[in-house]
């Protein structure tokens, strides 16, 4: 990807929920909600404090993410869509046992 976000700015791909529920009933993809996870793909170099001295951000590319329904602003890079978001949007990361066992 040929983006570099400024401040504290975060670009993340959304991670696609699953077609199933727990008890195997598939959903249509009308009646999806969008996902709050996503894996970061871009980070800026931080934002600065009242001192005006640069604070590096907690999330790096690579981390899956969770954040707000309504977070940010969704921007197509590439081809691929992708949401635009301030670091203080995050909610937290999920650590990697956590991750994988999503995926699988």
């Amino acid at each position: 990807m040929k983006f570099r976000p400024l401040h504290d700015r975060v670009v993340v791909k959304r991670i696609d929920a699953e077609h199933k529920t727990a008890g195997g009933i598939i959903i249509p993809d009308t009646a999806k909600e969008k996902p709050q996870q996503g894996e970061v793909l871009a980070v800026g170099p931080g934002g600065r404090d009242e001192a005006g001295k640069l604070v590096a951000l907690d999330v790096k590319v690579g981390d899956r993410v969770l954040f707000g329904k309504w977070s940010g602003t969704e921007v197509k890079i590439d081809g691929t869509e992708v949401l635009i978001m301030k670091e203080s949007d995050i909610m937290g990361v999920i650590d990697g046992a956590e991750a994988s066992k999503k995926a699988a």
